[in-house]
């Protein structure tokens, strides 16, 4: 694309809109503004210039402050989409499955369909992500597109500008000084630096600049926003962010999922209540007894170095821990919360092999719920084998039984009892407070005797790394706002033309009343004439029309 050519022979970038050295307007456009636009000085921006290739297109599409805003709408959109039912960050359950039925139970179908659709894990989600990686993008692509423009023409600022700038900033004045027309430019000089504008001279002429930097403001938000977005998504990299809840049961030692090497043992679980009644509100919520105390007493264990993963037989200790509310276990970057519990948990169930007719007993047989053995053997004539254990019993499915989850919560079994009486064996169902003979009626029985139970805590893993890059871009981006919210960019161009008049301008980039402020004060100090407000000066024309 061909470059533009100012009459001062500089040679612009296709789509500069003011010449880069001396201000002139190139455009027709400007030519026929009373006041050119300021706000990125006129320099060209590659967005507005390049759009043949299929790079060229892509940038521009996410160069596009419209884009930008879009992508902003939906993300705020999903995110409050995400307030509506608890994450699942929020719900204390272990499995996927237990999750999706928590959805189910407390809020009905839309609880099913919210689930379905991701939104119950929305911000790990790879389409939420997409977005969020989307727009961390565009705010790259809008700032490297305006900013570095920007930057090179602040940093390349000529004293000297062409008439045709000057007369078409937004406050021009021109005119011969008062008094002391041969000193008027010391004069400025001399003022401008106690109001504390950098000052400089070439031959008859001078800038006087103040806080260039809160152009930069906007950029450094950018900055801020980037690398807040950028922890967001470094969550999903394995070994920044970890997020994952087990259930720990007493005598029972687990890897803990998220910390890779570490087991836990639990040893006891520990709830104390308080001895007074439930009062007030808590009476009208229906709750009986009020949780003084619930805690977990622990052990964590590393895996040995050349150890088979997963093996719990060669560990070494690394310490005992009572893990309360608010008070977790603390390693290596990592903090387990105790967050629920649950009470009396099946553990072991105890059987009696009966004669159903006489309630004779020919021998008990004790289950392990956690490792149940295929065969019990009584005696040498009498035995019971286990042919299926249903955790979760939950009914019929085409004539096979089912179980819900692989938690001990609603226990069923099929055994296969052999006795003297019965040497080919008799197949008996037994449930909770069921008992089925599928193949007929049998002469023997399981009959419960009693159970054993223990307690389990509900435990959630946490780290995260990001928390100090989040930190760190919330501070980037609020040093930002304030730049841009508390500080201004203000200009003033003088030059002394040969007969001794003075040709003015001024320009801010938003704060006019600053400005005006401080040419008032300059021009008193330097007998200067009165300067105007062009776009002041416009609108009262037009209110004079209108009237």
């Amino acid at each position: 694309m061909e470059k533009i050519i100012c009459t001062c022979k500089h040679v612009n970038p296709v789509g500069t809109k003011l010449c880069e050295k001396c201000g002139r307007p190139l455009t027709t456009e400007e030519q026929d503004k009373a006041v050119v636009d300021m706000r990125y000085d006129g320099i060209a921006i590659r967005s507005k210039t390049h759009n043949k290739s299929i790079i060229d297109k892509v940038w521009n599409f996410f160069s596009s402050v419209k884009v930008g805003v879009t992508l902003i709408i939906i993300t705020l959109v999903a995110a409050s989409i995400g307030t509506i039912f608890p994450q699942e960050f929020y719900v204390n359950v272990a499995t996927q499955a237990e999750k999706a039925q928590y959805y189910t139970d407390v809020y009905g179908t839309i609880g099913t369909l919210y689930y379905n659709l991701g939104l119950s894990d929305l911000y790990s989600s790879w389409w939420f992500q997409t977005i969020v990686g989307m727009l961390g993008v565009s705010i790259i692509v809008a700032s490297i597109d305006r900013g570095i423009p920007l930057h090179r023409s602040l940093t390349k600022q000529r004293v000297k500008r062409h008439a045709s700038f000057m007369k078409r900033q937004r406050i021009v004045a021109e005119g011969q000084p008062s008094e002391q027309a041969d000193k008027t430019l010391d004069l400025i000089e001399q003022q401008m630096k106690k109001l504390n504008y950098k000052i400089r001279r070439e031959d008859n002429a001078l800038l006087a600049e103040k806080g260039r930097f809160s152009r930069y403001g906007p950029y450094i938000n950018h900055l801020g926003l980037i690398v807040f977005l950028s922890a967001v998504m470094l969550r999903l990299i394995p070994g920044f962010y970890v997020d994952t809840s087990i259930w720990l049961r007493e005598g029972e030692t687990i890897a803990i999922d998220g910390m890779d090497g570490y087991f836990l043992y639990g040893d006891k679980f520990i709830l104390e209540l308080y001895d007074n009644d439930p009062q007030g509100e808590q009476v009208r919520q229906g709750v009986n007894v009020v949780a003084k105390n619930y805690q977990t007493d622990v052990t964590l264990y590393k895996q040995k170095e050349g150890a088979v993963p997963g093996q719990t037989s060669d560990l070494e200790e690394v310490k005992s821990y009572e893990i309360r509310v608010n008070h977790p276990l603390k390693h290596d970057g990592y903090s387990i919360f105790q967050m629920d519990y649950r009470l009396n948990e099946l553990k072991v169930m105890h059987f009696e092999l009966q004669n159903k007719a006489t309630e004779q007993s020919l021998g008990a047989v004790s289950i392990d719920l956690t490792k149940p053995e295929k065969e019990y053997v009584i005696n040498e004539q009498t035995k019971v084998q286990l042919v299926s254990y249903l955790p979760d019993f939950s009914g019929f499915k085409d004539g096979v039984p089912q179980t819900a989850s692989p938690y001990p919560n609603n226990p069923a079994f099929i055994f296969r009892m052999f006795t003297p009486d019965t040497p080919e064996g008799e197949t008996s169902v037994v449930a909770i407070q069921e008992t089925l003979e599928p193949l007929g009626e049998n002469q023997y029985k399981m009959k419960f005797s009693s159970v054993d139970t223990r307690n389990m805590s509900g435990l959630t893993i946490r780290k995260d790394k990001t928390i100090p890059i989040l930190l760190v871009g919330g501070f980037i981006f609020m040093l930002g706002v304030v730049i841009g919210s508390y500080w201004n960019h203000r200009r003033l161009w003088v030059e002394q033309l040969e007969d001794g008049s003075i040709r003015l301008a001024a320009h801010a980039n938003k704060n006019w009343f600053s400005m005006k402020k401080d040419l008032d004060a300059v021009t008193a100090h330097a007998h200067l004439p009165q300067y105007v407000d062009q776009v002041e000066k416009e609108q009262e024309k037009e209110g004079d029309n209108t009237l």
